[in-house]
């Protein structure tokens, strides 16, 4: 079994930061599901004899990493799936780092997205397409290493491979991201795609949840941790942001 790393807890619902290569749920590989690490951690936490319920709330693409929902009683798996369908009843908050700083610092998105099954890829459009799904997103830069930049992601709707084919249509190419035009490969088989942040209303206790997902440890994403450190430190724009925590941090 995984290691897992536990973000939340409770008798309801339990929050994984996932790891890259994990899947969420069985597909046609046979692989051993992230969801079967979760129910094999509480069954043993636990001392549960017989099934554990496990319910998948939503996804994370395998070569991603971050937090993901799993509900743990039939109830909340209900209210999870009704609020996953209402957009605005929860706000997940992505992390990209890709090769090029985009040409406007902040802006909304919304393309047109046609999935190719046969290739397991999405490509946007401008404009309404056969069979397309609309699809938005609003992406803040963030900062810039001497050869990556980071920006933020707020996701609106969930399609497949949405992130990822809507910078591709930028011109931004996540880290790693052979499949959306990245120039080569990473050496553990995951993307520079991170889901850094959740935030709902607790689906039976009414408490409000908001979790962050520490990035994977390498040379890049700690680099950028260490530019989010600065954020509240410099009052600049966000333009010269990264030059200002550079400095800071002798980076």
């Amino acid at each position: 079994m995984t290691q897992l790393s536990v973000l939340f807890e409770d008798n309801h619902i339990i929050a994984i930061n996932k790891q890259c290569g994990d899947i969420v749920q069985g597909d046609k590989t046979g692989d051993r599901t992230l969801g079967d690490d979760v129910k094999e951690f509480i069954k043993n936490k636990y001392n549960k004899p017989g099934n554990v319920f496990l319910g998948v709330t939503h996804r994370l693409d395998r070569p991603t990493s971050g937090v993901i929902l799993f509900a743990r009683t039939s109830k909340a798996l209900a209210r999870l799936n009704e609020m996953f369908q209402d957009h605005q009843a929860i706000q997940k908050t992505y992390w990209a780092v890709v090769d090029k700083k985009p040409e406007h610092l902040t802006g909304d998105l919304n393309h047109w997205l046609v999935r190719d099954t046969k290739q397991n890829k999405s490509f946007a459009y401008s404009t309404e397409k056969k069979e397309s799904k609309k699809a938005s997103l609003t992406y803040r830069y963030l900062g810039s290493s001497d050869k990556f930049h980071l920006v933020e992601i707020d996701l609106h709707t969930g399609r497949h491979h949405q992130i990822r084919a809507q910078l591709a249509f930028l011109g931004l190419h996540i880290k790693g991201d052979l499949k959306y035009g990245a120039a080569r490969s990473n050496s553990d088989g995951g993307i520079h795609l991170h889901a850094r942040k959740i935030k709902f209303t607790h689906p039976v206790t009414g408490e409000e949840i908001n979790l962050v997902a520490p990035p994977p440890a390498d040379p890049v994403w700690n680099y950028f941790i260490r530019i989010e450190s600065g954020l509240s430190d410099v009052d600049a724009g966000r333009v010269t942001l990264h030059d200002e925590v550079k400095k800071k941090y002798g980076l």
